[in-house]
Order: structure tokens, then sequence, then C-alpha cells
């Protein structure tokens, strides 16, 4: 893990969690039809066996301090997809609005007063209200892990950053397609978050800046 500028304590009532695309169809071998059991053997397996139990432990210590819990899935507005983006239309890559796959996964379900947002481009901040939405939510810092490491999760930072977020990247709550592609990712926008890992985050989350837990 590198030094980091924005290795800073949370803060209470400004801190959220953000999973993204945690959802059946890229975490259910078997469900995208653009990654077979065998090409994705390590993503699936880094997937179960680390990601998706620390991002349980991340989502329990995020609501037991009762900061605010955010999701996003690709899912489209409509059933045909005609609003997606131009990008997943040229991908093949369409998942209608209500699509069982594109519920995010049983281990990390949504309570009632959770938020999920929809998106159909790979950045939630270019086609979801997000900025807004955390904004009033008078978010300071915002922890960031899901899928896939060097695409949608590499631009959640990336943009949070650009908008004035104090982003924290949990590297081991993140996968992509190979450990390379992963490693090359946390290379890369190192500059624009802390990168830490799962129990750093729960011990700092369970000693907000305010707080009495």
């Amino acid at each position: 893990m590198h030094l980091s500028p924005r290795d800073l304590p949370f803060s209470l009532g400004q801190t959220a969690i953000l999973f993204v695309d945690m959802q059946r169809i890229w975490c259910e071998p078997g469900l995208d039809a653009h990654l077979s059991a065998e090409d994705g053997r390590y993503y699936y397996q880094r997937l179960a066996e680390q990601v998706i139990p620390n991002q349980q432990r991340l989502l329990a210590a995020v609501r037991s301090q009762g900061e605010n819990v955010l999701h996003t899935i690709i899912e489209s507005l409509t059933a045909d997809g005609r609003d997606r983006s131009l990008d997943h239309k040229l991908s093949d890559m369409h998942l209608p609005k209500g699509s069982p796959k594109a519920q995010v996964i049983a281990e990390l379900a949504p309570l009632e007063n959770e938020i999920v947002l929809p998106k159909t481009s790979s950045g939630v901040f270019n086609s979801t209200a997000i900025d807004y939405v955390l904004r009033n939510l008078n978010t300071r810092h915002l922890i960031v892990c899901g899928v896939l490491t060097d695409q949608c999760v590499d631009m959640a930072v990336r943009d949070a950053a650009d908008r004035g977020y104090l982003v924290t990247l949990v590297e081991d709550a993140c996968a992509t397609i190979t450990p390379e592609r992963h490693q090359a990712c946390l290379n890369a926008i190192g500059g624009y978050c802390w990168m830490t890992d799962t129990p750093t985050v729960i011990e700092r989350l369970h000693h907000l800046q305010g707080s009495l837990a």
C-alpha cells in the first residue's frame, strides 16, 4: 500500500461506501456470455474466496455506524435498451430494466433504505445522478470496491477524485479477470485515492471521527 495524502480519518456522517457492479451477471459463473467459467477461473475464485466475504464485512461495518450505502449496477432504463450508451450497444451489453441478472447479489442485498443506481456506461458519474446524491448526503469520504478493478471501479475512483471526494479504494474487495490486470490498475490510479485493505477500513469505520463507538 502506498503513502497517500488522502489517508485521512473518516468523518462521522460524511462517509459512504459504493459497491460497483456487484450483480448476479458479473458474479455468478455462467451468466456472462462474454466470459466462460474456464477463462474466468481466477476471477470467480477471487470473488468467492476473498472479494465477496470482504465486502460483506465492509457492508456490516458501514451499516453498524449508520453511514450511507450505495450500489451501482449495469441496467437499462428500458426493456429494449434504447437508452444505453453507444459503447454498451456496440459491446452488446444489455440488462433490461428489472432483469434478475441485474440484481445485486444476495450476499450484499440492499436494505430498503439503501441506494441502488442503475447505469448504462462504465462510469457511474457519467450516467447516473450519483454526484448529486452524494452531495445531498453530505459525503466527503467515498469508499469504493467492486468489479472490474480496471474498468468500472477505475472510472468511479478517478471521477470521484476529480469531483472533490476523498476516495478510498479497498484493494482486496475488488477483482478483475487476471491478477496482472488488477495490479496494473492499482499501479495506475494510486494518485487518485488512498489504497488500502479491508481490515484497515473496518478499523477506521469503527473509530469514525466524532463517533462514540
